[in-house]
């Protein structure tokens, strides 16, 4: 029988770009671990943070009316030393001198090859996929791009109430992933970004059946 390993005191970071629900995140992790008795910090500034030591305790204080707010608390920023050996050592030895059994990460791509560089070398860590990227693999969702997608459906939605009767051409709308061509004096609806939505979620970029037809045109969006 494989036994659980019962952690002390575990750190948590977000990393890289930040995204919309990663304070809901970083609340859930914290409150998780108050309730199990084991002692919660928080590493600011992502793994730049993890290597110059900038780690507090987390409560409860902590994470209240946070869920509301943009952004994250524990603050963000990308960190070339920690690609270093040098870096990577740094923050190793931080993580051992401030006790610190296992790490969550909360954030993209980059921040996932973080954390899989510190379980190589025996920090254990486990991933929370949040980017509006949608650019992880194994998961149809991350967090933030259900709220980027929304966004972008209201903000197409006032394109077409202020301009739809009243100019004839075609808009670019610029999305992370992809650029949907969006002709005014036709009725895109929300079926439609939904779509989109999907083709980005699963990594293609050819359109959708029938949404080149009704943006007028026959190139691959």
């Amino acid at each position: 029988m494989i036994m659980a390993t019962k952690f002390k005191k575990i750190g948590i970071l977000t990393s890289g770009g930040d995204a919309p629900g990663m304070n809901a995140a970083i609340r859930a992790v914290v409150r998780a671990c108050l309730y199990r008795g084991i002692e919660c910090v928080g590493i600011r500034r992502g793994y730049s943070g993890l290597i110059s030591g900038d780690i507090e305790r987390m409560n409860a204080s902590n994470v209240s009316h946070i869920i509301n707010r943009g952004g994250t608390i524990l603050y963000t920023a990308r960190c070339p030393e920690f690609k270093t050996e040098e870096g990577l050592q740094i923050a190793i030895a931080n993580c051992k001198k401030n006790g610190i059994e296992g790490i969550v990460v909360i954030g993209g791509d980059g921040s996932y090859r973080g954390a899989q560089k510190l379980a190589r070398l025996g920090i254990n860590t486990i991933g929370i996929p949040g980017t509006i990227d949608l650019d992880i693999s194994c998961t149809d969702y991350t967090i933030g791009f259900d709220t980027a997608m929304n966004t972008v459906l209201e903000l197409v939605e006032l394109l077409h109430v202020a301009r739809l009767d009243t100019v004839h051409r075609t808009v670019a709308v610029e999305l992370v992933l992809a650029v949907v061509l969006v002709r005014l004096q036709l009725q895109v609806d929300a079926e439609d970004l939904r779509e989109l939505g999907a083709l980005v979620r699963h990594g293609g970029m050819e359109a959708p059946e029938g949404l080149a037809d009704l943006l007028g045109c026959n190139e691959d969006v």
